[in-house]
């Protein structure tokens, strides 16, 4: 078996500049850094948040709609989302399978593991979409999961940021950053990589957490396929290092 990878997207990421809706450009520049990972013989799973579009914390806070449906709401704008980065991987001639966790067949395929594994040993990029079908959990509780089902080699948090910081890098010029970090300091209260419920799913299963840039050009394929990590942070057993 190859080199195989989850990708973790923010939906937040895709928005305009006004903070919503999906941008064609940021998907352009999303297919145009995955596709020489795929021609490299990488295999690529993906997730994708839904904030650009709704997110159930928010929609749920009023207490009109219940944090349950504001959860379904937000697993439907992945979907979207999902939909949005196929179109953009196959206008690059990347073949891409969409499968959700709710099913709703006209659009996509049902999550099957076993038909994802298969996809991503022919060569298709999976995007794994509406979370993990369950309110109450986030879409970095899903990647976590879709990337040990299919046995990917480690997940990648694709952020704003080049890595973990002590600090707020946005608040705190000083903040220092951390190149390697246990699961265990992951979990602390200052540090902001993922909900408790995911780093503790990796450490379960000893999947190593990789946050990067997403916006730095050719760095997903520097870390993925040269295996250069000076331009993150990486989550992992430190007695494994």
């Amino acid at each position: 078996m190859g080199k195989r990878v989850l990708i973790k997207f923010s939906g937040e990421a895709l928005a305009n500049e006004e903070g919503h809706g999906i941008d064609s450009s940021t998907l352009k520049f999303i297919a145009s850094e995955i596709k020489p990972l795929v021609e490299s013989g990488v295999e690529v799973g993906l997730v994708v948040g839904g904030g650009n579009i709704i997110r159930g914390v928010n929609a749920s806070k009023e207490g009109i709609i219940r944090r349950s449906s504001g959860d379904y709401m937000g697993m439907l704008a992945t979907v979207i989302n999902a939909v949005a980065i196929q179109e953009a991987l196959e206008y690059f001639g990347l073949r891409v399978r969409v499968q959700s966790a709710i099913e709703m067949n006209e659009i996509c395929e049902p999550f099957i593991v076993r038909r994802a594994i298969r996809h991503l040993e022919k060569g298709r990029i999976v995007v794994f979409a509406a979370g993990t079908g369950n309110p109450f959990f986030t879409t970095d509780t899903a990647a976590t999961l879709r990337a040990v089902e299919i046995g990917a080699e480690m997940l990648i948090k694709a952020t704003k940021v080049d890595g973990v910081y002590e600090k707020d890098p946005a608040k705190d010029p000083d903040a220092k950053k951390i190149p390697i970090l246990s699961y265990d300091e992951a979990l602390k209260d200052h540090i902001k990589v993922m909900d408790d419920t995911a780093i503790a799913l990796a450490k379960d299963n000893s999947l190593p957490i990789v946050v990067c840039n997403m916006f730095a050009k050719g760095n997903l394929y520097e870390i993925i396929v040269n295996g250069d990590y000076s331009r993150c942070s990486i989550v992992t057993n430190k007695e494994s290092l």
